[in-house]
């Protein structure tokens, strides 16, 4: 029997004995009654021996409130010498130990929310993890939880627990903070003392700040069942049931504000300009923000010139700080810290190298291999917080890219040759992506954008007197692959930073680098540089090659294809006629570049006049192409545009508007609707709509067509002033003048600055121009802008050009509508007599000429 003497209702204000007086065994169970701030016993209860020396032993539970002590705790076995008794005299608040809030803090409010949620329970202990990169601002968020809720707890201790052994160190002060008596024990007394302590206490807080591995906090955890415990770390795996809160970047005005808070703490008049620049360049990670703010203010520079010395000096920059400022916690030092913690996972700093060359995101797995070390590093390196890893893809803070992409002698996870090989092995590996793939098969195309960011991170990281063969090839292929799909101007990029690395040697790959950049020069409406271009090809090509080789055979219908853009068909039509012929004895008929050449030749029949000839060439083109490639083969499909285009210049519409109808269809199903040459049918199926007589539904087109093709290719691309010109002739066919105007206007001002004077786009808009001012009575302006435009075309392309000859027919009809009929009908004699020579009875110019000279002369009777 156990007897407790004392009166249990005074405790608090007076001493109470509970003593054992008499041997046995006895479940015992003592309930005090709670007095605030005083010393009390809430709960005691367990099996007491009593007797034989024994007294006190193996009490299993009780619990102190407020700043009580108690003298057993969870699991711990304590010796009770004879009488137990509870002090009722008040006890001074431990001590509490936390970070002395520095800087500014920003947003987070969602974060700190999750916390609070986390930890508000039913009395047990409550836990929670933030994880997150370095740098990213777990300390931070712990210390301004604590901060808000300190009032909250009667005890709040932080300790930095990146290894067991601080852990142990920690807890030992925080012993000799409540017990300042065991400050003099060994270090485990101390640890123990700290664990019984907050074992038998419930309003405390412990934040352990950068925990290397979940497991290191095991053994705390399991010996207490009160109090709020916050652990920080960059691990975000391995936290068993624990509550997490995974910390990202700031938001971009968060992050603009913490710039500015941080610099105008000391430099109050701080011009900011490029603060938001400066923000998206660090990523908006809180540390960088801070270190970069603190650079500022202290050197007085804008955030301007702090991103021009990052472009120019990043090792120093990335390891700058202000003056006091902890130089352990820069954004290069945090991060060698984690990558020396994965030492023992080789691969981990490799794969990381690898992925700062890439784009921050969308990395597929794949780029980076299959094998098991592959797969260990990236868990490790996601462990950890330095990537983002999902099934298929992998992400990567830009700012850790960056650091990992500067070498520095003093960090072995950064040596300049690990880093140039990183550079290859990437290289490389997007090129083996792509090197299988076909860029003109539609099914290949998701590859090619997927790959795409990630050439042009390689490509803006780099500098071009580090690229290799290896860097050429990639550029090649995609440059092939963009040109395709109508971005010009970033194939004709490529093309040239991968000629660049060959200089002037004439071996086969830098002959069809030249090529490739000819055909996009061409592409884009740059005829001289294409021509000079593919001159230069072809001549290399026969005499490196030879003349039989499949690539000066291609070659030669390159040329063709330059001299018909340029309009030049007394060079373009036998070169046509000498590609196909060669093709055919070389490579045999069957043979892709025969197919080609087939094709194109079409092309030149119908640009030189033989109408009949191309619509014959082009049948044969089609059922070629049909029988080897197939119905929905890219050269199939254009093999069907040329037909039903020679159709419409031949006079059989009904026949070109139905195959344009059903080229459409055909097109956006294999290429998709934004694909150039699908765009390209939509303007052609306008204009037969329009031959046809169908002109308000051509209108309607035509609009829709110019609108996609300016949302899709941009304004300034060629198509986009093909599309223009044969809209704004859709409109003055419609007789809306007003818009016409406005089109022919915009056009012609677009195409002068884009193209120059004597581009064939440039020379249409400024026809279609005169046309319209025509057809709204201002005869004069038309005579006027057409004997400019025809002075130019004979100084710059010579009297009978294709286009001087259709310039020459139109200033004639503008002559007739001013009034100066003999003049005019004196130029459509010259001019009906240079066509028959030049282009021949039949040519579409020469019928027009002749169709304009006899409605002038009738009346239109």
């Amino acid at each position: 029997m156990v007897r407790v003497a004392g009166d249990l209702a005074s405790a608090g204000r007076g001493p109470t004995r509970i003593s054992a007086l008499s041997s046995g065994r006895a479940w015992v169970l003592v309930c005090l009654i709670s007095r605030p701030r005083w010393g009390l016993l809430v709960a005691w209860t367990g099996w007491w021996p009593v007797g034989g020396g024994d007294e006190g032993r193996a009490i299993q539970f009780g619990v102190a409130s407020g700043h009580a002590g108690v003298w057993q705790a969870g699991r711990d076995l304590v010796h009770v010498a004879g009488d137990l008794v509870v002090d009722g005299s008040p006890t001074l608040p431990p001590a509490s130990r936390i970070p002395v809030p520095t800087g500014v803090f920003v947003g987070r409010d969602d974060e700190l929310a999750r916390l609070e949620s986390a930890v508000a329970g039913s009395g047990r202990v409550a836990v929670v993890a933030v994880h997150g990169l370095g740098g990213v601002g777990k300390s931070t968020l712990a210390a301004r939880f604590a901060e808000l809720h300190r009032d909250r707890f009667e005890l709040v201790w932080w300790i930095t627990a990146d290894s067991p052994s601080a852990l142990d160190n920690g807890l030992a002060e925080l012993a000799v903070g409540v017990e300042p008596d065991t400050a003099t024990a060994p270090l485990e007394q101390r640890v123990e003392a700290a664990v019984r302590w907050l074992a038998a206490h419930r309003d405390w807080l412990v934040v352990l700040d950068n925990l290397t591995a979940p497991t290191d906090a095991d053994a705390l955890l399991a010996r207490v069942r009160t109090g709020t415990v916050v652990i920080t770390s960059r691990r975000s795996t391995g936290w068993r049931g624990v509550p997490t809160v995974a910390l990202d970047v700031l938001r971009p005005a968060e992050a603009e504000e913490l710039l500015a808070g941080t610099v105008h703490a000391d430099w109050p008049d701080a011009d900011l300009d490029g603060a938001r620049r400066l923000c998206a360049e660090l990523g908006r990670l809180p540390l960088a923000v801070r270190q970069a703010g603190a650079y500022l203010a202290q050197n007085r520079i804008t955030p301007t010139a702090y991103l021009d010395l990052l472009a120019r000096y990043p090792a120093r920059v990335f390891t700058a700080t202000g003056e006091g400022a902890d130089a352990q916690r820069t954004m290069a030092r945090v991060w060698r810290v984690t990558l020396d913690r994965l030492a023992d996972t080789p691969a981990a700093g490799r794969v990381l190298r690898e992925l700062a060359w890439y784009a921050p995101e969308g990395i597929h797995r794949a780029f980076l291999g299959d094998d098991v070390d592959v797969a260990d590093a990236l868990g490790r390196l996601a462990a950890y917080s330095m990537i983002r890893l999902g099934p298929h893809t992998v992400g990567v803070h830009r700012l850790v890219q960056a650091v990992t992409r500067t070498p520095d002698p003093g960090d072995p996870h950064r040596r300049a040759e690990d880093i140039t090989a990183a550079r290859h092995a990437v290289t490389t590996s997007l090129y083996g992506v792509l090197i299988a793939l076909d860029h003109e098969t539609p099914k290949d195309w998701q590859v090619y954008d997927a790959v795409h960011p990630h050439v042009r991170a390689l490509l803006d990281h780099g500098v071009p007197s580090d690229d290799t063969a290896w860097t050429a090839a990639l550029l090649n292929s995609l440059g092939l692959f963009l040109q395709n799909q109508g971005d010009l101007a970033t194939a004709t990029a490529y093309f040239t930073r991968a000629l660049g690395t060959f200089g002037s040697a004439r071996d086969i790959d830098t002959v069809i680098l030249r090529n490739n950049l000819a055909r996009a020069r061409l592409a884009a409406g740059d005829h001289e540089s294409a021509i000079t271009g593919h001159e230069t090809v072809l001549a290399d090509a026969l005499e490196v090659l030879g003349p039989d080789h499949p690539f000066t055979l291609v070659a030669r219908t390159n040329l063709a294809n330059t001299y018909l853009f340029a309009r030049n068909l007394e060079r373009a039509l036998p070169l046509y006629e000498t590609a196909l012929a060669e093709c055919r004895r070389v490579l045999g008929d069957d043979h892709s570049s025969t197919l080609e050449a087939r094709v194109n030749l079409v092309l030149g029949l119908r640009h030189s006049g033989d109408l009949a000839g191309a619509v014959r060439a082009g049948r044969e083109a089609v059922a070629e192409c049909v029988r080897v490639l197939g119905e929905d083969h890219l050269s199939t499909l254009t093999a069907r545009n040329n037909l039903a285009t020679a159709l419409l210049y031949a006079g059989r519409v009904r026949q070109a508007v139905r195959l344009f109808e059903e080229l459409a269809r055909d097109k956006v199903r294999v290429l998709g609707e934004d694909h150039p040459d699908t765009l390209t049918s939509e303007v052609n199926l306008a204009a037969a709509y329009r031959e046809a007589g169908l002109v308000a539904l051509a209108a309607v087109r035509h609009r829709e067509v110019v609108a996609h093709i300016e949302r899709v290719l941009g304004p300034d691309h060629p198509l986009a002033f093909a599309a223009r010109n044969d809209l704004a002739t859709t409109l003055l066919a419609a007789g809306d003048l007003r818009r016409a105007a406005a089109c022919t206007a915009e056009t012609l001002a677009r195409a002068r600055h884009r193209f120059g004077e004597t581009h064939p786009l440039t020379l249409t808009a400024l026809s279609n121009h005169a046309l319209v001012h025509g057809g709204g009575g201002d005869h004069t302006e038309a005579v006027e802008l057409l004997t400019a435009a025809r002075a130019t075309l004979e100084r710059d392309l010579g009297h009978d050009h294709p286009e001087t000859l259709t310039c020459r027919g139109n200033l004639a009809s503008a002559l007739w509508d001013v009034g100066q009929h003999e003049r005019a009908v004196a130029e459509f004699d010259a001019v009906i007599a240079d066509c028959d020579r030049v282009l021949g009875p039949d040519h579409p110019t020469t019928l027009t000429a002749r169709e304009n000279l006899r409605h002038a002369l009738t009346g239109g009777l």
